[in-house]
């Protein structure tokens, strides 16, 4: 009960009124979803449907399947990148998982031996329970300790001064350097979280508390060369010609609007761009797009940082395409991992230049290649109708079709199954088949 937190998730549902409830597991707990929806519809009367296998990474809500059982909120269980959504009321329930907080605070001051240190904590989710406790053991000793607090969604309000909003955490800086003049210590095991964190204050010292092992240590990641293999990425995304979008989430809010500025940022830049949505991804899906020289990734945080070495064409970020893309925006030693903070009114966004004309564009050479190539955006496309020899009698009934060059090329990388071709070819009856294996059947002589 405490584990699934009954009482508050209960509560959740009677205060809203809900009468159809979706519960998002991940896949190492399914095997406790009935139970808890049967205790759940037996707490609060309302129905339970149970969300198994997501589309996209368990930890982002899947507002898809639960809007296809009819439901009025979520209650999403297990860790989670507390990306805000976009339409359903959502209750995260993270699991809270044991913490030696008598340990972690020995292992603190083993790494932080100067009081007067600037430190910032976070934590994985499922020890968040944890860190008041962990609070009151620091703060009297170590006064520069800021802890963050989660936010799930939005937090209202504008950001006041020094005040740090990221991946669901909330701190206050008080610095007169900012950020950079703090360490980071993280309480959980390492993963995609923490990487996120280390890429995006790269610029910050980490340390880590692994709670299952009990063990604390100064992260020795080079986010230098992390940061290098990301911008060698930036180079191939330069080149390409053809960039699929692939889209890794569909409850995150603000997905759509980062689409659409995907498209315009490509078609500015003179590169054709198709939009695939393939689900969870893995290389043998993407293999089957040979003519893409690039993918980008719309999902959440903590899963766009894909390592796409095992795949056939490397996948990059939002921002990354943003560095290949747009002239105006240069490299300042920040990395940004949601893609929201790229989209117009963000605090990163940059707008496109004007175009400028072919024969005034600086050639560029490829790192890669060594070959020239263009880096001057086009204008954008003009919003009128197509001209008429876009158009083409697409029947007898004289019904008018807009011919794509998109769609064509589409077609042309189809697939069709076997037809039945009725009546056109002969009946045979059956015949006796071969047995055994490939390299030696029966009716086959075994030679010595």
């Amino acid at each position: 009960d405490g584990f699934y937190e009954m009482g508050r998730a209960a509560a959740f549902v009677r205060d809203g009124g809900f009468r159809k409830v979706a519960l998002q597991f991940p896949d190492e707990l399914l095997a406790d979803a009935v139970e808890v929806a049967a205790r759940m519809e037996a707490a609060t009367g309302a129905e339970m449907y149970v969300l198994g296998d997501t589309t996209y990474g368990s930890c982002c809500v899947d507002e898809v399947a639960a809007e296809h059982a009819g439901a009025e909120a979520v209650l999403h269980y297990g860790p989670a990148c507390l990306s805000p959504c976009r339409k359903l009321p959502v209750l995260h329930i993270f699991g809270q998982q044991p913490l030696d907080v008598r340990r972690c605070t020995e292992a603190f001051r083993e790494l932080y031996p100067e009081q007067q240190s600037r430190v910032v904590v976070l934590s994985d989710v499922v020890y968040a329970h944890a860190m008041g406790e962990l609070e009151q053991q620091l703060c009297p000793e170590y006064p520069n300790v800021i802890f963050s607090r989660l936010v799930c969604g939005d937090p209202p309000g504008p950001a006041v001064p020094g005040e740090e909003r990221k991946f669901g955490r909330r701190f206050l800086v008080e610095a007169a350097g900012g950020l950079q003049d703090y360490a980071m210590f993280y309480v959980g095991a390492e993963g995609l979280a923490l990487t996120s964190f280390m890429l995006t204050w790269n610029r910050c010292p980490f340390s880590s508390f692994n709670p299952t092992t009990g063990c604390g240590r100064h992260e020795t990641l080079n986010v230098n060369r992390a940061l290098m293999r990301r911008l060698y990425l930036v180079e191939r995304a330069r080149d390409a010609g053809v960039v699929g979008i692939l889209v890794g989430t569909l409850g995150v809010a603000g997905y759509l609007t980062v689409l659409q500025h995907l498209r315009e940022l490509l078609c500015r830049a003179g590169k054709r761009s198709y939009t695939l949505a393939v689900g969870k991804l893995n290389p043998a899906k993407l293999a089957n797009f040979l003519e893409v020289d690039i993918f980008v990734l719309v999902a959440c945080a903590q899963n766009s940082l894909l390592d796409s070495s095992d795949f056939y064409r490397p996948v990059v970020t939002p921002y990354e395409l943003e560095l290949a893309c747009n002239p105006a925006r240069e490299w300042t030693g920040n990395y940004l991992t949601d893609f929201r903070d790229l989209l117009p009114g963000a605090c990163a966004h940059v707008e496109l230049p004007p175009a400028v004309p072919a024969v005034e564009a600086v050639p560029d050479v490829s790192l890669i290649t060594g070959k020239m190539r263009s880096t001057h955006l086009c204008d954008p496309p003009a919003s009128q109708l197509p001209p008429s020899t876009a158009l083409a009698c697409r029947d007898q009934t004289r019904a008018l079709a807009e011919i794509s060059p998109a769609a064509s090329f589409l077609e042309s990388r189809s697939w069709r199954g076997l037809e039945q071709q009725l009546g056109q070819t002969p009946i045979s009856k059956a015949v006796q088949g071969r047995r055994g294996i490939a390299i030696a059947y029966e009716d086959e002589g075994c030679e010595q």
